[in-house]
């Protein structure tokens, strides 16, 4: 992966100073980031000749001794180097333009040892895409220096070729910088005009050169993150370790959502129910009816703990959306909003159980959400599958200004990690005064 610190058409002059259009184009010559980028360039070449033939040697040498076991050491040897070579790229390409490329993953090997370390490296497909780059960008970068030397040298010289011609005649026998020459005719850069149009010319030369140093340099970039950057794998890696720490994280908070809500809840009030039975029991015998109106009390307290009981399991796992699926599980939990609900599920099959399961949580929390902030007087839920995935809209018509950015874990910032964890989208749209629409997308998964 390449992220840009610096981009776009402008030139920054290396004090945070901005120029575009033409001032741009002017200013480019002498901005920093032309120079940084030069500099890149003739760097680059002496580095990528060192690259080049300890490669070329290493791999030949490794290659020739695979008749032995010797071979094997020198090639992993040789592979562990370009690794080195490619976190020395990576530093400078982050120095001088201002990329930052990710670390590709490291060579791990399953077993102690240095046999597994060896056989890890070799095996690694990012080392192998080191050496192809140690290989491949050393003609590149003889072409690179070449060419952005050349436009630099020329442009400056021809430029300035009024305050340096001079030379000619006051050191040498030429009136000025000679041109073309036979044996009866000799063309030189001395007269007011000629010298004039040197100077234009060396000006169109050097407007041009940071351009062409950019479009190398670009070429430089693709080249580092394609072949030293992190690969597809590495990234993919990285996100599901991401979303398993989430995942875990997630299972954790709803336990202690559980653990409290039994504990604050039917717990509390089953333990006062048996206190209650418990003096009805003692004033049985000797106030008959005392007893009879703490049992009726007592049953009244078995009805809410019953209903707090029913509530948390549909808040862990509602059975009508295992028995029904999310079209009644959904209508279900729309019937408990505070406003207004219009659903409309467009399914063709059922989804995966564990993503309907989210799509529900997810529905339930949107519509949580309008109850309680949205000052909303109608709303609606809307699924559909399209392609390979599942998406939902909930929308209504409330005072919006909703941030997904916000919350540090809960509200719609939570929704967007519990999505993320499992390859989804949330986006939200909510303008202040304009409604809320927010859509999410599931993988399928069936």
């Amino acid at each position: 992966m390449v992220e840009e610190r610096k981009g776009g058409s402008e030139m920054d002059d290396g004090k945070g100073g901005r120029h575009g259009g033409v001032g741009a184009v002017l200013w480019a010559p002498v901005a920093g980031r032309t120079w940084r980028e030069f500099a890149y360039l003739l760097v680059g070449l002496p580095l990528s000749t060192v690259y080049f033939s300890l490669v070329i040697t290493g791999m030949s040498l490794g290659a020739g001794l695979l008749v032995t076991f010797l071979g094997v050491p020198v090639l992993a040897g040789t592979l562990a180097m370009c690794r080195g070579f490619g976190r020395l790229e990576r530093a400078r390409v982050r120095a001088l333009l201002g990329a930052d490329i990710a670390e590709p993953a490291p060579a791990r090997a399953k077993k102690s040892g240095p046999l597994a370390a060896m056989g890890a490296v070799l095996r690694s497909g990012s080392a192998w895409r080191h050496v192809l780059y140690s290989v491949i960008h050393f003609p590149w970068a003889v072409f690179g220096f070449c060419l952005a030397l050349t436009f630099w040298a020329a442009g400056w010289a021809y430029l300035l070729y009024p305050v340096w011609f001079w030379v000619f005649p006051a050191y040498t026998d030429q009136p000025g910088l000679q041109l073309f020459q036979n044996d009866d005719y000799s063309l030189y850069l001395d007269s007011p005009v000629e010298i004039a149009l040197t100077c234009l010319v060396g000006l169109a030369f050097t407007l041009a050169t940071p351009w062409v140093i950019r479009a190398l340099t670009t070429v430089d970039r693709v080249m580092v993150g394609g072949l030293l950057g992190a690969s597809r794998l590495d990234h993919r890696v990285t996100e599901l370790e991401s979303d398993r720490g989430v995942v875990v994280d997630t299972a954790a908070a709803d336990l202690r959502r559980i653990e409290r809500d039994l504990h604050d809840g039917a717990q509390a009030r089953l333990v006062a129910l048996a206190m209650d039975l418990g003096m009805a029991k003692e004033k049985l015998g000797e106030d008959p009816r005392a007893a009879a109106r703490m049992v009726d009390e007592a049953h009244g307290e078995v009805k809410i703990a019953l209903q707090e009981l029913r509530d948390l399991a549909r808040g862990i796992h509602p059975a009508v959306l295992t028995d029904r699926g999310l079209d009644a599980a959904l209508s279900s939990v729309a019937s408990r909003c505070a406003v207004p609900v219009r659903v409309a599920v467009d399914l063709p099959a059922r989804p995966a159980a564990a993503i309907e399961g989210i799509a529900y949580f997810t529905v339930s929390e949107l519509l949580q959400n309008i109850s309680k902030h949205s000052a909303a007087r109608s709303a609606s839920v809307d699924v559909w599958k399209s392609g390979g995935r599942l998406l939902l809209q909930v929308a209504d018509d409330g005072r919006g200004g909703a941030d997904a950015g916000r919350g540090g874990g809960g509200g719609l910032a939570g929704l967007t990690e519990r999505l993320d964890a499992v390859d989804g989208v949330l986006v939200v749209d909510s303008p202040e005064g304009g409604g809320t629409t927010v859509t999410a997308e599931l993988p399928w998964r069936a």
